[in-house]
């Protein structure tokens, strides 16, 4: 493998036999060296195939500037996650977690702990993710030798669905604060406490969730069979006005109208999680 960027004395970029460009990780596997050189493969402890041409630019300029044991935990997380969640992480979480880390124990040492306004959503509608997120915190604290607050573990699980869904932080935050808007007016109209274990709750949540990213993203769900919304208003009437009610906060707040066929989705997702609290 040949050298073609030093990154710094302990991360390069370099091509294999097949013109593939990859990262490697390695203490002092760039000191002394130069565009060209052979790479000392003795001392390569991990290696980086990024697609994106986009995402590897940025995180060269990351790994400019900080140490490679910044990459090496959020690689070790993220390998993590993708066993325990059994799921495919967008590459871009390589950019993202590795700069939240480095911000977040920066801010520890500086002793500036933010709250995670979202805590109690994110444990609730992102248990998997958050249990992840849990034991990433530990590894963080683990390797930096601090003490993060649980409120980190619910950042982390964000970049975590961020990865999952392939969208921004932003629009994952606007999709957990619409998913509380929306089981608020299904928890006041039925006057219900969710059991938030449930298997129905967790399938309702995950609707939302997915329902929420093509709500944002303008791929809703085109109308089909109009019959079957009949007998599902007849059949599930207080569920129907329920996901009326649903579509006018939609409406009103995100300027989007749902198709008859979501109106569907949603009224059988909300009367099997009703069904199953009144059990």
């Amino acid at each position: 493998m040949k050298i073609t960027r030093i990154i710094n004395n302990n991360v390069v970029c370099a091509v294999n036999d097949r013109r593939q460009e990859m990262m490697l990780l390695g203490s002092g596997i760039g000191f002394q060296k130069k565009k060209g050189d052979d790479v000392d493969t003795v001392k390569i402890e991990k290696e980086f195939f990024l697609k994106s041409k986009n995402v590897s630019g940025k995180l060269y300029a990351l790994l400019a500037q900080i140490p490679m044991e910044y990459i090496r935990v959020s690689d070790s997380i993220i390998q993590y996650a993708k066993q325990s969640l059994n799921k495919e992480l967008n590459e871009n979480i390589y950019l993202t977690l590795t700069d939240h880390i480095n911000f977040a124990v920066a801010r520890y040492k500086q002793g500036m702990n933010f709250n995670n306004a979202l805590l109690s959503e994110i444990k609730a509608f992102y248990s998997n993710e958050f249990r992840v997120a849990m034991k990433a915190r530990d590894m963080i604290n683990e390797e930096f030798n601090i003490t993060l607050p649980e409120d980190e573990a619910g950042f982390i699980a964000l970049h975590i669905v961020n990865a999952e869904l392939g969208s921004e932080m932003e629009e994952t935050m606007k999709i957990t604060q619409f998913i509380h808007k929306v089981l608020n007016i299904i928890r006041y109209q039925f006057n219900i406490h969710f059991n938030e274990s449930s298997l129905h709750y967790s399938r309702l949540v995950t609707h939302l969730k997915f329902f929420a990213y093509r709500l944002f993203n303008n791929t809703v769900v085109k109308s089909g069979d109009s019959d079957f919304l009949h007998i599902i208003k007849e059949k599930y009437s207080q569920e129907y006005q329920c996901s009326l009610r649903i579509a006018q906060l939609i409406r009103v707040d995100y300027g989007k109208e749902l198709t008859e066929d979501e109106l569907v989705y949603l009224t059988v997702h909300i009367k099997r999680v009703i069904d199953e609290e009144k059990d």
